[in-house]
């Protein structure tokens, strides 16, 4: 009995650690660089990246090893029935049998081929170059999809806050409208007025509810983290102002020309459409090759007139083979001339490829640009007129309670009132998510 109520209190106190542990993940809140930072090392398509990466280093490996002289050793065993001679008499000998063993060891080094050899393995090296930015550029849209997501999270958490402020302003104007009522003040006909409002506040409550549960599922999603117990850490953008923008467009324009992996994977595709175009010339030139082999044979009849034993026939034919060879091509049937045509016009569309990348990332800084600055003027105009249907409603209000103002008048400004303060959470937001795309061209993640 003592062993069980033992065990009992041991199986109680384990539950109430593993409860205090679930607890505690739960009430976890991801903070902006955590998420881009698990982003960065859980996505799949930067896991790819990482791959291409080790793939691209093999092949360096390669290349380099086109450097080096092969070597290589054979050997084998053979057995020949058939008609033969004999070496005495000089008579046709038939059903022969004739054992025979071979072995041999070569080298063979290229010297020269046209540089082929020194122009793929620069290519190689500039794929695994490409590989790297590419990944890096894999990362940096990654980044800029978080924050996005991150933003949209606490935007609607900011409209949620704000359905709820309204839904319990309207509970308490109803208590109110109750009390004016049972006073005589005002007409029973308020009160189902002021339920409409309530009604309506709950609707929007809830609508504001699932947008913030939906982008709290959106970014989980994008993080692959499970979406049950996900928080994020709140972060204040209550007054963003003026300082985040940027004056001039000229400055971002030219950090990202010259650091814009974008950018750098197009200048890095012009150089390998050179190099391919030298490889292809390649095909014009002569080749010149060595060969060196060491080795030996042996064979055996029952007819030779001479037999030797094994390893002394082997020692006495042993030799070494030098051999120097040149290839001079002469007529290729085309091929050599069209794959460097071809070569070419690949290489003019890498220069096309790189003059529409600027293009596209100019279009993409100067939009950015724009819409910043017009986001920022639509954000100081919410303001203002925020501060001015807070204004009117306050008065509504106060002119309804003396029953200077019908219920239909007041609602009418309460709905201007809240549709004011949406637009200012809508205009913020969007002015902080111009201005961090512009930090994004800049190379700049902070939310500080």
């Amino acid at each position: 009995m003592i062993r069980k109520m033992k065990t009992i209190k041991k199986l109680a106190f384990t539950f109430a650690v593993l409860i205090c542990v679930s607890s505690v993940a739960q009430q976890k809140k991801w903070t902006l660089k955590e998420c881009v930072k698990h982003a960065i090392d859980n996505n799949i398509s930067v896991k790819q990246g990482k791959n291409d990466i080790l793939i691209k280093e093999q092949d360096v490996i390669g290349a380099r090893g086109q450097f080096l002289p092969s070597l290589s050793a054979s050997t084998g065993q053979r057995m020949g029935i058939g008609s033969g001679f004999d070496q005495v008499t000089n008579q046709r000998i038939t059903n022969q049998t004739t054992h025979s063993f071979n072995y041999n060891i070569g080298v063979n080094q290229n010297i020269f081929n046209g540089f082929r050899t020194l122009n793929i393995y620069k290519s190689a090296k500039l794929d695994l170059e490409t590989s790297a930015l590419e990944l890096k550029r894999i990362q940096d849209d990654i980044s800029l999809n978080v924050v996005n997501s991150y933003l949209n999270v606490l935007f609607n958490k900011e409209n949620l806050e704000a359905a709820q402020a309204q839904y319990e302003f309207s509970e308490k104007q109803l208590n109110q409208v109750k009390e004016l009522v049972d006073a005589g003040v005002q007409p029973k006909v308020n009160i189902y007025d002021a339920e409409a409002t309530l009604s309506g506040d709950a609707q929007s409550l809830t609508v504001a509810e699932n947008n913030y549960n939906l982008s709290l599922l959106t970014l989980s999603q994008l993080l692959q983290l499970p979406y049950n117990g996900f928080e994020v850490e709140i972060i204040d953008v209550s007054n963003p102002s003026a300082a985040l923008l940027y004056n001039d467009v000229n400055p971002i324009l030219e950090y990202a020309y010259q650091n814009r992996n974008e950018i750098k994977v197009a200048e890095k595709n012009i150089e390998n459409a050179e190099l391919s175009t030298q490889i292809s010339k390649a095909g014009y030139y002569p080749s010149v090759n060595f060969n060196y082999g060491f080795g030996s044979v042996w064979s055996e009849s029952k007819n030779d007139f001479i037999k030797q034993a094994f390893f002394r026939e082997l020692d006495l034919l042993k030799g070494h083979n030098f051999n120097l060879s040149v290839n001079i091509p002469i007529f290729s049937r085309f091929q050599n001339k069209t794959a460097v045509a071809k070569s070419r016009i690949q290489e003019e569309n890498s220069k096309l490829n790189f003059e529409q990348v600027k293009l596209n990332l100019e279009s993409n800084i100067q939009r950015a640009f724009t819409d910043a600055h017009a986001a920022f003027k639509t954000f100081e105009s919410s303001k203002k007129s925020l501060e001015s249907q807070e204004l009117a409603f306050n008065n509504a209000q106060e002119r309804y309670n003396i029953g200077a103002m019908n219920a239909f008048d007041l609602e009418q400004s309460r709905v201007r009132f809240i549709q004011a303060q949406t637009s200012l959470i809508n205009a913020k937001y969007d002015f902080v998510f111009k201005t961090k795309i512009l930090d994004f061209y800049l190379g700049k993640f902070s939310m500080d």
